[in-house]
């Protein structure tokens, strides 16, 4: 008997980790040992990997009475998932002479189930991206998971479907089984964009013409909107026909998208359109930002370079609410705990909806409010100034009348409307590589310091922004909010120059709703 030595990856937040995987196999009464910090999960692959062995046909630790040792190095950091079920088995069968593997056989993952299927798993992109940066010869995931790993390139990646065919690949014998087994290399895996059948076209929505057109800006310049009305006005439809108006991601942004949603999921497609989350109003504060001891992305995180909509939006908890502060203002969150300080992407485009007041009436034509002038105070409180000073656009979303919702005529399709903001984004963009800034895609990226640089405004429409902060008492913080937006309305005209028009058209979007509390 004797030690052998095979590599896998731990997931730690939205990244993966190096961990090598130690069996020691000694004669004696069974015993079976993992050490270096493993979770439940990980205690428990030991009758996993016996049963798994077993219903192969291979000889298992129980049988042979072997005492096995497992360690999972480096032993300080705390191992969590199912996924050492296959290195720990690979490893144990080397260490008995079942197997001979060579020093640079690869990197495995993956869990068996009690038959030695191997399950898919979660992070796997994740993983891959670790193996290709260690310089590892190969990786050996889940046959599921194959796809997603073989996105990266320059990484030999084998999809593998049970232990069976995983120990015969390598050389291995099975007692009774004479076939011939050699896994074939995935080839790379191209990004195919699809247009998700999920997607809802603005030529569905019938009116909100000034919606649409606050919805247009929003997706040109990344900014965030809120939509506000009474109840049935189509607030929802508009936000959930927003992302047919996205570009589709790029190769980088896919990976970086796909990358997230995997450490969340086990089964992943590649996301190349950017990702919709709507949680519910009661979700929890960690569910949203995220956590957990081995802390996992929350929605804001989810949504990363896609949109988060979040309907009834005063109905969340306040807590939840003032948490959207760091990932609206920097496009990241930090989560702290006590094993380490970890940092999530958040740059999403936040599309909050609303009612007016509790019963949703306050301000409509066609039904009368019955809300106390307390509840209403009270509604208005859950959403802190600053909190609406960090939406860029707020639009009214009122009844339409009976002869638009019935008229035949189709609007504008999404794909017209998506073609003009690809077209504003590179104008954008142009600009920024221009001036030698690259951290900058959108101008909702534009910090403070940036304002002065890349927005120049002309004498005459630098006078009316100044009367109109000085008659609005705007804060700086909305003062450079309404130049942000002066800015990408000129770019879905293709003009270097920002006009009065464009001032006057982005003002009209500051925040009316409970306005004397900002």
């Amino acid at each position: 008997m004797s030690v052998s030595t095979l590599t896998s990856a731990h997931i730690l937040g939205l990244n993966a980790e190096k961990i090598t995987v130690e069996v020691d196999v000694s004669s004696g009464l069974y015993n079976f040992t993992i050490v270096g910090l493993p979770d439940k999960a990980i205690d428990e692959s030991k009758d996993r990997i016996n049963a798994a062995l077993k219903n192969t046909g291979l000889l298992n630790p129980k049988t042979e009475n072997h005492k096995v040792t497992v360690s999972l190095s480096p032993a300080h950091i705390k191992k969590e998932g199912s996924h050492f079920d296959v290195p720990i088995a690979l490893t144990y069968l080397s260490a008995s002479k079942q197997l001979k593997l060579p020093s640079d056989v690869g990197w495995f993952v993956g869990e068996l189930s009690l038959t030695g299927e191997i399950l898919p798993m979660m992070g796997v992109l994740a993983v891959a991206e670790c193996a290709k940066k260690n310089g590892a010869a190969a990786l050996y995931v889940p046959y599921t998971n194959r796809q997603e790993a073989a996105l990266i390139e320059g990484l030999t990646v084998y999809g593998c479907k049970n232990l069976k065919d995983l120990v015969l690949h390598l050389g291995g014998n099975i007692e009774g089984v004479r076939d011939i087994i050699t896994l074939s290399p995935e080839p790379k895996t191209e990004i195919v964009y699809v247009r998700p059948d999920s997607f809802l076209d603005f030529k569905d929505v019938r009116g909100q013409e000034t919606a649409k057109r606050a919805l247009e800006i929003a997706a040109a310049g990344g900014h965030n909107i809120a939509l506000y009305g009474p109840p049935g006005t189509g607030k929802t439809m508009l936000a959930r026909a927003f992302t047919s108006i996205l570009p589709p991601l790029s190769r980088e942004e896919s990976l970086a998208v796909t990358r997230i949603h995997s450490v969340s999921h086990s089964q992943t497609s590649i996301i190349t359109h950017p990702p919709f989350r709507s949680p519910h109003h009661t979700s929890s504060y960690v569910s949203l930002v995220g956590g957990g001891a081995n802390p996992r992305p929350g929605e804001v995180t989810l949504s990363h370079l896609g949109v988060l909509f979040l309907d009834e939006f005063p109905e969340f908890d306040k807590r939840v609410i003032e948490s959207l502060r760091e990932p609206l203002e920097e496009g990241a969150i930090t989560v702290s705990r006590a094993k380490g300080t970890y940092s999530f992407p958040a740059s999403c485009t936040l599309i909050a909806s609303m009612n007016p007041c509790p019963c949703g009436y306050m301000g409509s034509k066609l039904k009368k409010c019955i809300c106390k002038p307390s509840d209403i105070d009270r509604y208005a409180r859950k959403l802190s100034g600053p909190i609406m000073d960090r939406i860029d656009i707020w639009v009214p979303v009122q009844h339409i009348d009976y002869d638009t919702l019935t008229h035949t005529r189709i609007g504008e399709e999404s794909e017209d409307i998506r073609a003009r903001v690809i077209k504003a984004r590179k104008f954008a963009e142009e600009r920024f590589k221009k001036m030698g800034d690259p951290r900058i895609t959108k101008n909702k990226d534009m910090k403070a310091r940036d304002i002065s640089k890349y927005i120049n405004l002309a004498p005459e429409s630098l006078s009316l922004m100044k009367q109109l902060a000085t008659s609005y008492t705007l804060s700086p913080r909305a003062y450079h909010r309404v130049l942000r937006l002066a800015r990408t309305i000129a770019d879905l005209k293709l003009s270097k120059d920002i006009t009065d028009a464009d001032i006057l058209e982005a003002f009209q979007y500051r925040p009316k709703l409970y306005q004397d509390r900002i």
